[in-house]
């Protein structure tokens, strides 16, 4: 027991608690003390109350309306997102151009007029030849793929005879001089197809055809006219010409949704985002020159039918990474096929010589460690995309991918869990 200093003890202390801490004044017992002490709250009753059940509508209805939106409008936003990725690319020819004192407006248009130029120059160079081999690709591309078909059907049927007739088949009886019968057949069935490869008839070519037309529809289901093409051309053109004039306004445009706070973090989040694009587009612009070039002069020396146009439809589908390439040699590999199988086995050596070095040397060399993407990453995205916006969302797959991975490791795996993530210092830019 401890005393106050009147003299009075103070049973409700412990003798502990008198040892370890000095004697607390005593409340006076008044009236003003019930004022003090405070009722206790009543216990919050569980579950969602009515305005919480309203906000959490209005947030599912507002995402769902916003994906419905961008469902209905995704072919003119993705024009527009390949607008802006060429803006971006052509704005580094616009400031050499400005270093010259030309305005950005004149050196944007002087630049986008350049390279329809050249595209279109090329092409008028080229239109003899590749008009004949396209014709020739179209009409004999059905029957190529229906050939092609029909040999890997009939190779397969000859490795399941060849290894069945080995591993399940019983070894046949002796004859009186010791020699087995069958021994010299038994071989060659094994080594034989077991049904000759049916005949290519035009019912075949016209279900080939059919089917070819049935995936283009699906993966081209966004073009509907020439006059559609041409539009969504002319906007892409025209947003590119805009970004690369003014990207500073479109920047300052940008600044102003972000707190004061927050609007550094964003300048470095976007000038990486800008930087990442630009970078890949070049790269892939280059890596297309290159292969088309490259896969034109391989298939000319093997002989090849339609050797251009197929280098054409090859350096066109390169801008799609991944998967691009792989669709671009199975026309090459069909025509060649339509000769001998020998020439589609070297196409497809040559192919796989090119992409090869491309993937190891070219790519490498031109992006300098500033993009690496997870390739599972990349074909699930273009996957996801294709499957549901068809070739356009193919496209953009891969540079959509890398925009978004660039917030998300400056803002979450830097920020948030706090790893050092710097695209010029990892080399993952991306």
């Amino acid at each position: 027991m401890t005393e106050h200093p009147g003299g009075h003890a103070n049973p409700r202390r412990s003798k502990a608690a008198s040892h370890d801490k000095p004697d607390a004044p005593e409340r006076p017992r008044g009236s003003d003390a019930g004022h003090e002490r405070r009722a206790p709250e009543p216990p919050q009753s569980a579950g969602w109350r009515s305005r919480d059940i309203i906000r959490a509508a209005a947030l599912g209805v507002g995402v769902l309306a916003v994906a419905a939106g961008i469902w209905e409008a995704s072919t003119v936003l993705f024009t527009v997102f390949l607008g802006i990725l060429f803006g971006l690319a052509i704005s580094s020819g616009v400031d050499q151009l400005a270093r010259l004192r030309i305005p950005r407006g004149i050196g944007a248009l002087l630049v986008v007029l350049a390279a329809v130029g050249l595209f279109t120059l090329a092409g008028a160079l080229m239109a003899p030849v590749l008009g004949e081999q396209g014709r020739e690709i179209r009409s004999r591309l059905p029957e190529a793929m229906q050939q092609l078909q029909s040999w890997v059907g009939r190779e397969g049927t000859t490795l399941r005879a060849f290894t069945g007739r080995f591993s399940a088949a019983p070894p046949p009886a002796p004859d009186s001089g010791g020699r087995r019968h069958g021994d010299s057949t038994h071989v060659a069935q094994s080594l034989s197809p077991a049904a000759p490869a049916a005949p290519t008839t035009q019912g075949g070519t016209s279900q080939t055809g059919q089917g070819l037309a049935g995936i283009a529809g699906y993966l081209f289901g966004f073009v509907g006219s020439t006059v559609e093409i041409v539009v969504y051309v002319l906007l892409a053109l025209f947003i590119a010409i805009y970004i690369a004039s003014e990207p500073e306004l479109y920047h300052r445009g940008l600044m102003h949704l972000f707190p004061h706070r927050a609007r550094a973090r964003a300048g470095d989040v976007l000038t990486q985002i800008a930087s990442v694009l630009r970078k890949w587009l070049v790269t892939q612009l280059i890596a297309m020159v290159t292969l088309a070039v490259v896969w034109a002069i391989a298939l000319s020396i093997l002989k090849v039918k339609a050797a251009l146009a197929l280098a054409a439809i090859a350096g066109l589908l390169e801008f799609v990474p991944t998967i691009g390439p792989t669709m671009a040699v199975v026309p090459a590999l069909a025509m060649a096929l339509l000769d001998s199988p020998a020439k589609a086995l070297s196409v497809l050596i040559v192919y796989l010589g090119i992409q090869g070095l491309e993937a190891n040397v070219l790519i490498p060399l031109l992006m300098k460690g500033r993009i690496s993407l997870p390739p599972a990453l990349t074909i699930v995205a273009q996957a996801l995309m294709t499957l549901a916006f068809g070739f356009l969302g193919l496209m953009v797959a891969v540079p959509l991918l890398a925009a978004v991975m660039v917030p998300v490791k400056l803002l979450y795996v830097e920020d948030v869990v706090g790893d050092s993530v710097t695209p010029e210092a990892d080399g993952e830019g991306g």
